[in-house]
C-alpha cells in the first residue's frame, strides 16, 4: 500500500508550529544564559541540584533514607540534570524541558487537526507566560507529560498510564488525570491499572531495598500542619481582611518553610476545611464521570472536561497557593483543546492566559512588593487571578452538566476515533 506524504498545507503549518517552539525556547535560553555561564541556577532548581548531589556525594537519598516533601521518582530527572556536572546544571534542566515539551508539540502536530495546532500554539503561549515557573520547577516537566498523555491514551493506554504513572510519582497532580482516565475509557481500563500497579510495585521495592519503605508516602503529610498560604485561592478573603485590618486576620511568615501564610479571623477554620474538601469535591467529580459515560458522553470530551474538573479542584482546594499550580490547569486545558471541540474550550483557554499573565505578575515580578510590603495593587492582581482559577473550575463542572445533560443515554454514545 503507498503511503501518501503530507498535503503541503499540513506541512507548512507544522512548520509554522516548530519555528513558534523554536523562537519560544530560544527566549527561555536567551533567559537563563546568565545562569548557564555563571554556574547558577534559577527558582527551585536550586534546590534540586542540592538534592541531587546530597545523593551522590553524601550518600543521602531523599524519599528513600529520609521522608520528603516530593514523591520519590522525582528524583529522576534531578539526577539526569547532573549529566554536565553541577556547573551547567540549569543547562541540563532547560534540555529536560525542551524535549518533554518537544514530544507533546510532536504529538500534537502528529494529529494534524486544526485543534491541534490550535493546542499547540496555545500551550507554547501559556508556557512563554508562565515562563519563570515553568522553567524553574519541576511542575514544567510534569505538565507535558500529562499532555502527551492524554492524547495518546486511547490508543495506547498503556504507554500513557506509565508516563501519568511516572509524572505523579514525581509531583502528585497527574494523579487525578490518571482517575479520570481510568473511569471514563472502558476499553483501556486494565492497561491504564495495570502500568500504574507495576510502576507503583518496582518504585517500592527499590525504596524499600535501599532504604525505609514508611518515607515512599512521608510526602503526603509533609505539608499537612502548614497554614493558609497566601497566594491560595480560598486564602483571598483573609488576605483581603488583613490588608484592611478587619475581623483579626494577619500575615504570618513561616520561615521554616519561607511562606507567607493568612492568620486569625477564619483561616484556621478555611484551612481545616480544606483537605475535607478536596477530598469531597474528587468524588463527587468521580461519581459524574461515571454517570456521564453511563450516558453515553462521547469519551474525548469527557476525559478532557473530567481531567480540568479534578485538577481545577486539586488547585483550588489547596492550602497552598504555589505560582506552579496555574500549570497544572494549563496542561490539561492544553490536552482539551487538542481532544474537544477548541471553540468549546474558548472561555478556559482565554480566561487561562490572562491567569498566566497575572501569576507571572504576581510572582515573580511583583512578589516582594506584595510579600513583604503588602501592596494592594499586587493583592488586586492575586485577587483576579484566584477568582479566575476558581472561574475555570465552576467552568469545567458546568461544562459536565451540560455534556451530560445533551447526551440522551447509553445508546447516543459516540465512538470518537482515538478515545
Amino acid at each position: 500500500m503507498r503511503i501518501r506524504p503530507p498535503r503541503p498545507e499540513i506541512r507548512n503549518r507544522a512548520r509554522s508550529v516548530w519555528l513558534f517552539f523554536t523562537l519560544i525556547h530560544l527566549g527561555f535560553l536567551a533567559r537563563l544564559l546568565p545562569f548557564i555561564l555563571g554556574g547558577g541556577v534559577l527558582s527551585d532548581v536550586r534546590f534540586y541540584r542540592e538534592w541531587a548531589y546530597q545523593a551522590l556525594n553524601d550518600g543521602v537519598w531523599e524519599g528513600i533514607d529520609t521522608a520528603w516533601v516530593y514523591p520519590v521518582g522525582a528524583l529522576v530527572p534531578m539526577l539526569l540534570a547532573t549529566v554536565f556536572g553541577p556547573h551547567l546544571y540549569q543547562l541540563a534542566w532547560f534540555v529536560l524541558f525542551t524535549a518533554l515539551n518537544a514530544v507533546a508539540i510532536a504529538v500534537l502536530v502528529r494529529r494534524a487537526t486544526p485543534s491541534s495546532y490550535t493546542s499547540a500554539y496555545w500551550w507554547l503561549g501559556a508556557t512563554a507566560l508562565l515562563g519563570p515557573v515553568a522553567v524553574g520547577r519541576i511542575d514544567g516537566l510534569t505538565a507535558p507529560m500529562v499532555i502527551t498523555a492524554l492524547l495518546v491514551v486511547g490508543t495506547r493506554p498503556f504507554v500513557a498510564s506509565l508516563v501519568l504513572s511516572l509524572a505523579t510519582w514525581m509531583k502528585v497532580w497527574p494523579a487525578v488525570v490518571l482517575l479520570a482516565a481510568l473511569i471514563v475509557l472502558r476499553k483501556g481500563r486494565v492497561w491504564i491499572l495495570g502500568a500504574g500497579v507495576a510502576l507503583t510495585a518496582v518504585i517500592a521495592v527499590v525504596v524499600g531495598v535501599l532504604g525505609d519503605i514508611r518515607n515512599l508516602t512521608g510526602f503526603l503529610t509533609a505539608q499537612g500542619a502548614r497554614g493558609m498560604q497566601l497566594e491560595a485561592p480560598l486564602s483571598t478573603p483573609g488576605m483581603l481582611q488583613a490588608l484592611s485590618g478587619a475581623s483579626g486576620a494577619y500575615f504570618f511568615e513561616d520561615t521554616t518553610i519561607n511562606t507567607m501564610e493568612v492568620r486569625g479571623a477564619l483561616s484556621e477554620v478555611v484551612g481545616a476545611l480544606m483537605t475535607p474538601l478536596l477530598v469531597l469535591s474528587v468524588l463527587f467529580i468521580a461519581a459524574f464521570l461515571a454517570v456521564a459515560l453511563h450516558r453515553g458522553v462521547p469519551a474525548p470530551s469527557l476525559l478532557a472536561t473530567g481531567s480540568l474538573a479534578l485538577v481545577s479542584a486539586l488547585v483550588v482546594f489547596n492550602k497552598v497557593g504555589s505560582p506552579q499550580f496555574m500549570l497544572w490547569i494549563a496542561a490539561v486545558i492544553g490536552a482539551g483543546l487538542a481532544l474537544d471541540r477548541a471553540a468549546a474550550w474558548r472561555y478556559p483557554a482565554i480566561g487561562m492566559l490572562v491567569t498566566a499573565g497575572l501569576t507571572t505578575l504576581v510572582y515573580p515580578i511583583f512578589y516582594d512588593a506584595l510579600r513583604y510590603d503588602l501592596q494592594p495593587a499586587v493583592a488586586l492582581l492575586l485577587t483576579l487571578r484566584n477568582l479566575l482559577v476558581v472561574s475555570i473550575f465552576v467552568w469545567s463542572l458546568v461544562r459536565l452538566g451540560r455534556l451530560a445533560a445533551h447526551t440522551r443515554g447509553p445508546a447516543a454514545v459516540v465512538r470518537s476515533r482515538g478515545a
